[in-house]
């Protein structure tokens, strides 16, 4: 890999996390799989060579309980998931250049090899642990089948992961007070022989890494913790019928974790497409291995987009297998944040969620929620999503900002100029504001942001209707006829560059776009230097892109949500207690559906005790706009924040570090405690506090637009 910026000359592969073959997709879960796509295609504007990959995780403990539910094999239940996900993916424009599974004969012969480089290496060891077993069902009970007690912060943890405390990996015997998930039956730890991969050998390496790792914030600081409580040595192998056998003598039958080949897919995949495309057109091995190209023996640019609650793998367990045999490095990982569903997490056993086929169902195009998925905050942020947002942004932005500029635009031209208005070439105002967003590009790609994809493109728009409406146009067409003729030609070129820039968030709309513009060829092959180009085809008469989202119809929608989801509860409490079945793709190697029925039972409850009006009139708060944030060297979570408070501006130190993008905090509102004690924190004075609500730092700001210094009455 290099550190150069976007394009480079080396081989690209854009990889996301792999679903979990068990359950239908949410647009919880299309967080990633939108945001790597929207990655991908950037990358592609910009002139990079690209592979965009990603595969169904078929193997671990889940599937093989539904399958037997089912009365169906393992793999017979995982491949109809597959299928079904790699149908559903194209329908909202998520266009791998290849999509496989993680049984298939590449990654299964892929994974056997790298297993037996760690061995001959020296990396693996046996070692004798305790595993989990019921005695009354008279077997052994590999991860997902044990639940109980997390040992590190005492809240519930399945098998393999406290996933509702501090989600770290945990180890087979670790987990306290288990039970069979299967029976209910307490089970009990026996001494079983298992396979080791020596990570603690790795930990000087990884804190290097994660100083080279790009990609977000969250990405490059939540590991840190891990190594410096001293890594753990990982268990690869489990005792279940249904993976990859592990290779070599294997007396007990053992299979590999899932966690080993699920990221051995992104190579398997790479591999696939450079077998479909050949070599020439996209070499996985120079991109892959170490040493395979002689140009850059030390591989290609390897950027995995993946879901925060997976961060662990990537960057612990996933680089170090890498370095152990030979294999290039990432250079970044985008970790997303959730998505909430009206502020509450998102329930597939009581049906609270808005399911992609039910989004297409609606009838709504799929760019849409794309454009909302990707820009509504940063791509480490959770995001929200009702139906009233929705409608708001699609409403504002897509319709009243992008979709005006270009359907006013393109009509009045179509109406005016037969064969498009004529002009050299654009004015030097709109050529470089062109430049200038090409540029805002560019630099959202080197930042893996997707959000500032979308901002580059919508500030065009801004700026276009802010031209159009400032030249008039109209009123020049009868008495200035060749200066009406230069505005036209200007509003048709940003509206070429709107439609090069928007293609990563918008594809189908975007070649609609083109196709009106009568541009040649596809916008899809089209790199950002045609954005700088002037029109060159005929207009044809435009139809405008962004359909408006009544009031009526976001009524409809929750109404069908509310009733949906009445009755799945309705169904769950008959069902004696209501067992959970939670059927998302939130397993191993999966992406989070940050939905593990979160039913906010977890919230604190409301304090009795009460304070006077008096007392709260003594807290002095007020309304902020953090001017400038820098992280706090050698602080994990602080940031310094300058924070403009209207009548003077403070430091303030916060720890939003691994919860937020700290380059995308400037211009953010937020409400500051301003007579909170001074503390000094690492050095840094910190003259006041930052409200924010929760365990992920939802910072508080205001819904107008109040100004600095206003007072929270």
């Amino acid at each position: 890999m290099s550190h150069d910026d976007y394009p480079t000359d080396r081989p690209a592969v854009v990889t996301c996390g792999l679903p979990y073959a068990n359950g239908d997709l949410h647009i919880g879960h299309l967080r990633t799989y939108v945001g790597g796509d929207v990655y991908s295609r950037a990358l592609d504007r910009l002139g990079q060579e690209t592979a965009f990959v990603s595969g169904s995780d078929m193997h671990g403990t889940p599937v093989a309980v539904n399958a037997e539910q089912e009365g169906v094999s393992p793999e017979a239940f995982a491949l109809d998931w597959h299928e079904r996900y790699a149908e559903t993916f194209p329908k909202f424009n998520v266009e791998f250049d290849n999509y496989g599974h993680t049984h298939d004969e590449t990654n299964t012969a892929l994974t056997q090899d790298l297993v037996r480089d760690l061995d001959e290496a020296g990396h693996l060891y046996e070692k004798e642990i305790m595993v989990a077993y019921d005695p009354v069902d008279d077997q052994y009970l590999p991860d997902r089948y044990v639940e109980g007690t997390c040992p590190y912060c005492g809240a519930h943890a399945r098998g393999d992961e406290c996933d509702e405390g501090c989600q770290r990996h945990l180890e087979p015997g670790e987990v306290e007070d288990p039970e069979s998930t299967i029976t209910g039956n307490p089970a009990e730890y026996r001494e079983r022989t298992h396979q080791f991969f020596a990570v603690s050998e790795f930990a000087d390496y990884l804190s290097d890494f994660l100083d080279r790792l790009e990609g977000t914030s969250n990405a490059r600081n939540q590991p840190r913790e891990w190594i410096e409580q001293g890594l753990q040595d990982w268990c690869i192998t489990r005792d279940m019928d249904w993976g990859i056998d592990l290779p070599g003598e294997n007396p007990q039958d053992l299979v590999l974790y899932v966690w080993v080949d699920a990221p051995i897919e992104y190579i398997a995949s790479t591999k696939q497409y450079s077998e479909r495309v050949g070599a020439d057109a996209f070499d996985w091995e120079a991109a892959w291995k170490e040493g395979a190209s002689d140009e850059h023996p030390e591989g290609g640019e390897i950027v995995h987009v993946i879901g925060r609650d997976i961060i662990q793998h990537h960057t612990i367990f996933w680089p170090a297998m890498l370095e152990a045999t030979d294999h290039a490095e990432p250079r970044a990982v985008m970790a997303s944040g959730f998505v909430t569903l009206d502020g509450k997490g998102f329930s597939t056993s009581r049906d609270r969620a808005v399911w992609a086929d039910e989004y297409l169902d609606e009838g709504f195009h799929p760019d849409p929620l794309r454009y909302y998925l990707a820009t509504n905050g940063g791509f480490q942020q959770d995001v929200d999503f009702s139906w009233e947002k929705f409608a708001e942004r699609v409403n504002t932005e897509l319709v009243g900002t992008v979709g005006n500029f270009l359907y006013r635009s393109l009509l009045f031209a179509h109406r005016n100029y037969e064969d498009g208005p004529d002009a050299d070439a654009p004015s030097d105002d709109v050529a470089a504001r062109i430049d200038e967003a090409v540029d805002e590009f560019a630099a959202a790609v080197n930042d893996y942001s997707v959000r500032a994809l979308g901002d580059a493109v919508t500030d065009l728009a801004r700026y276009g209707n802010e031209y159009i409406q400032r030249n008039e146009p109209w009123k020049l067409v009868d008495e200035e006829p060749a200066e009406a003729e230069q505005v036209i030609y200007d509003c048709v070129a940003l509206a070429k560059a709107i439609a090069v820039l928007f293609e990563p968030l918008a594809p189908e709309k975007s070649e609609r776009l083109w196709a009106q513009l009568g541009e040649p060829g596809t916008v899809h092959e089209a790199t950002v230097e045609a954005a700088r180009e002037g029109p060159a085809g005929d207009l044809s008469e435009p139809t405008e892109l962004f359909e408006q989202v009544e009031d009526e119809r976001v009524a409809d929608l929750n109404e069908k949500l509310e009733a949906r989801v009445a009755e799945a509860e309705s169904d769950d409490a008959d069902d004696e207690g209501g067992a959970d079945d939670e059927s998302g793709a939130d397993d191993e190697g999966d992406e989070p559906d940050a939905t593990d029925d979160t039913d906010m039972t977890d919230i604190e409850p409301i304090s009795d005790d009460r304070i006077g009006f008096e007392q709260f009139q003594e807290l002095d708060i007020r309304v902020g706009r953090i001017e400038a944030a820098e992280g706090i060297e050698g602080a994990d979570d602080l940031v310094e924040l300058t924070v403009d408070l209207g009548a003077e501006t403070r430091t303030i130190v916060a720890g939003l570090k691994q919860l937020h993008e700290v380059e995308e905090l400037p211009d953010t509102k937020v409400i500051v405690l301003a007579n909170m004690e001074k503390a000094e924190l690492f050095g840094v004075e910190s003259n006041g506090m930052v409200l924010a609500a929760g365990e992920d730092a939802d910072l508080l700001t205001t819904y107008e637009d109040a100004a600095p210094g206003t007072k929270v009455k």
